[in-house]
């Protein structure tokens, strides 16, 4: 594994982990999330849902200015000794639950598909066990849990927790993201880059129209659109760094109404993707001359938006081994896989912008299953063996992480 030392397990006595009523009472609290999605920046249920288990429990979290999401400290805060934060996101996807379960959800055309369900549930099992620990003077250092809305929403809501000082005394900061090729029970860990920067594209193509008989008197913006498509991708991979994994995938293309029509109008819509920083900085500038480029060639008149999403979620490599040093406590190293670098965005890393911290994937595949189950899609589901997992990773590198700082 990249820059991670192997450790066996040595810390059987480490407590914090999840008793048999909490876990039930968990697994319960994620159906009901599960059943009432919500989308970014409209967590209101879910906020309010969070707040007053978190109040039951003793503790005091503060809503965030937006409304949604909050945030709740666990522990008496030393003011010299900067915070570990576990984060959580709360929103949804705006796609059907396809499922067939129980819990399936009831709002329309509104799904937990991306698993936020499960972190959100994670960290408040985390925060309920520390804050037990804490009654017993066993919480070394307080800890923060950081509940954020808006993931799915470009830039992302971290950049507004992140403005609104939720980092305010924070030292690290860790979180897990649902895996499905990653069996329950387990955790995949990269020191670096884990996921990529994404960002969102909108081009507009126009023309005089015409009929499609003489397409030599008119701007063929069909034509036009189509080679946008195909050429902007291509030109692209010649001008950058072939490691750097820029990639433009279009998701939509629209334009005309008639078969003999030529169009005076089209417009396309895709993301940016991007394996490393200094590539990221430089692709607004990439696209809009490759665009203009193909666009000129066909005689369109081209007009770019390029709006910024989030760069990769680059994981400290001292925050990795605190994730790979509690795991291995908790379950032995053989609960932990190398994982790749996604092309997937994650706002994480609008933290790791200001603080250390890392992200590590978690299993959530039932051991032998051998369906494809991927992320965003409606038929998304989990082994909900993947909490305790967590609620004890988390858990562990907290009171791990008050015996490595000072």
């Amino acid at each position: 594994m990249n820059q991670l030392k192997s450790r066996e397990p040595g810390s059987a006595t480490l407590p914090g982990t999840l008793s048999e009523p909490l876990r039930v009472e968990l697994i319960a609290f994620r159906r009901d999330l599960h059943m009432h999605p919500e989308l970014g920046n409209q967590e209101f249920r879910t906020t309010a849902a969070l707040k007053a288990r978190l109040e039951a429990a003793g503790l005091a979290p503060q809503v965030l200015p937006g409304g949604t999401g909050l945030i709740c400290d666990i522990g008496t805060r030393d003011r010299g000794r900067p915070m570990l934060a576990i984060r959580a996101d709360l929103d949804a996807l705006p796609i059907p639950d396809v499922k067939t379960v129980a819990y399936r959800s009831t709002v329309a055309n509104r799904a937990h598909a991306c698993g936020h369900d499960v972190h959100t549930t994670t960290v408040l099992g985390a925060g309920l066990v520390l804050a037990e620990l804490d009654r017993q003077g066993l919480l070394p250092a307080p800890v923060r849990l950081l509940f954020q809305p808006a993931e799915e929403v470009l830039p992302g809501g971290a950049a507004d927790a992140v403005e609104a000082g939720v980092l305010d005394g924070v030292g690290r900061i860790i979180a897990v993201h649902c895996d499905p090729k990653v069996d329950a029970g387990k955790i995949g860990l990269r020191t670096g880059p884990i996921t990529s920067a994404c960002d969102r594209l909108e081009v507009t193509l126009d023309g005089p129209g015409g009929h499609t008989a003489r397409p030599h008197l008119t701007t063929d913006l069909v034509t036009a659109a189509a080679r946008v498509a195909v050429d902007v991708p291509a030109v692209l991979s010649r001008r950058v760094d072939a490691r750097s994994g820029l990639s433009v995938t279009w998701g939509r293309i629209e334009s005309g109404h008639a078969c003999n029509v030529i169009p005076q109008h089209a417009e396309l819509s895709g993301t940016v993707r991007c394996l490393d920083l200094p590539t990221w900085r430089e692709a607004p500038d990439l696209v809009h001359a490759a665009v203009d480029e193909i666009a000129t060639l066909h005689r369109a008149k081209s007009t770019v938006t390029y709006v910024r999403g989030v760069p990769p979620v680059v994981n400290d490599p001292v925050v990795t081994e605190l994730l790979q040093t509690a795991m291995t406590a908790r379950r032995g190293a053989h609960a932990i896989e190398d994982t790749e670098q996604s092309l997937g965005g994650e706002d994480f890393s609008w933290y790791l912008e200001h603080v250390p911290g890392a992200m590590a994937r978690l299993g959530v595949r039932t051991p032998g299953d051998t369906r494809v189950r991927d992320l965003h899609a409606g038929d998304f589901d989990v082994d909900e063996r993947c909490i305790e997992a967590a609620v004890e990773l988390f858990t562990a590198a907290a009171l791990i992480d008050a015996t490595q700082r000072p």
